[in-house]
């Protein structure tokens, strides 16, 4: 007998009522503040200024040599950070989230999220062209304009997109203060790690958190676009099953005929070997019926060439006795071919 859990899990479930951010005041005021204290980060260490001090202090105290004992773990603590795989993590959970609330907006958030991560400070890191602390030439630059691609930290913006975008899409209040919480750790651990490990500046990793707060701030000017993306998604996902179906209808099923005539079967003629047996069977059956006066009925395994060859040997030697013929067999005459006649003397 089944139980109610079963029989629950059989049915499919409601899709939740979801809601939807919106711009709002707090909001607009929280992106706006962040966004002057980024364009204050960039200005400060394009001015050279007191930051710029501070990054080559913290790169001279070299941290990693002062605490070399969390140097493993923290190795590993980094990769929470990089885009491929916290990317397949994230991917993983939200699309599990899509099938159960019945809608692609989860992974749509997602997509749209890493784009303009990627866009944004991809922009930034290639014009501004900074080196790592690792390649830094000058005691006391910026290392502004030099071919490197560090400012902003990419690492510390993707663990603030990556794992904040569970705190948006989160269905209930509760749910989104613990994931805000958890990810706000997950991501100030992977910007302080990189200044440990030393292949940031700190102020590398203050601009990370700034540009994907910005991110995660301005989602909500992306939802009317995510929400025409996936109409459009499952309207031709709508489509494509109509035109599946109306294949299966023009393609009829064959229907298995029961009780009617059987196909002819071909014998194949046989070839090599086999026809000389046959023809042997076809002269010996043929002389038994004449002998006995029933007809000259060939045998069904007589072929063409066999009954023309016997009708030929019947008619020359009619009377010829056993002993006097040659013996056929499948491998022909046993006399060999340029026997020469024997002679006396």
């Amino acid at each position: 007998m089944r139980t109610d859990i079963f029989a629950r899990l059989d049915r499919e479930p409601e899709p939740p009522k979801i809601e939807v951010p919106g711009m709002t005041r707090t909001r607009l005021a929280l992106f706006g503040g962040t966004l002057a204290f980024y364009l204050a980060i960039v200005v400060a260490v394009l001015l050279s200024t007191w930051l710029v001090t501070l990054d080559w202090k913290i790169m001279l105290f070299r941290p990693y040599q002062q605490w070399p004992e969390i140097h493993g773990f923290l190795d590993y603590y980094v990769v929470l950070g990089q885009r491929g795989p916290t990317a397949v993590m994230v991917a993983a959970w939200l699309g599990w989230r899509s099938w159960r609330q019945h809608t692609l907006r989860p992974l749509l958030s997602l997509g749209a999220a890493l784009l303009l991560l990627n866009v944004t400070v991809g922009a930034v890191k290639l014009g501004l062209g900074r080196l790592g602390p690792h390649y830094a030439t000058q005691v006391g630059s910026a290392e502004l304009f030099a071919g490197g691609d560090i400012f902003p930290s990419g690492h510390t913006a993707n663990a603030v997109v990556t794992w904040g975008i569970l705190a948006y899409l989160a269905t209930t209040p509760r749910a989104r203060r613990y994931l805000s919480a958890l990810s706000a750790v997950v991501a100030l651990g992977v910007g302080l790690t990189t200044v440990y490990i030393g292949t940031h500046w700190l102020s590398d990793v203050l601009l990370g958190w700034a540009a994907g707060l910005l991110i995660l701030l301005a989602l909500p000017w992306c939802e009317a676009p995510i929400a025409r993306a996936e109409t459009m998604i499952l309207s031709l996902r709508d489509r494509l099953r109509e035109q599946l179906r109306a294949r299966r209808r023009l393609v009829p099923s064959l229907p298995v005929a029961t009780g009617g005539p059987r196909p002819a079967v071909h014998q194949q003629r046989p070839t090599g070997a086999e026809e000389p047996v046959r023809e042997i069977i076809g002269v010996r059956s043929g002389r038994s019926a004449a002998g006995h006066g029933e007809g000259r009925l060939a045998s069904p395994l007589t072929t063409p060439r066999a009954h023309s060859a016997h009708a030929t040997h019947s008619t020359h030697s009619a009377h010829a006795v056993r002993s006097e013929r040659t013996p056929v067999t499948p491998t022909g005459s046993r006399r060999p071919p340029h026997s020469r006649p024997v002679t006396g003397g």
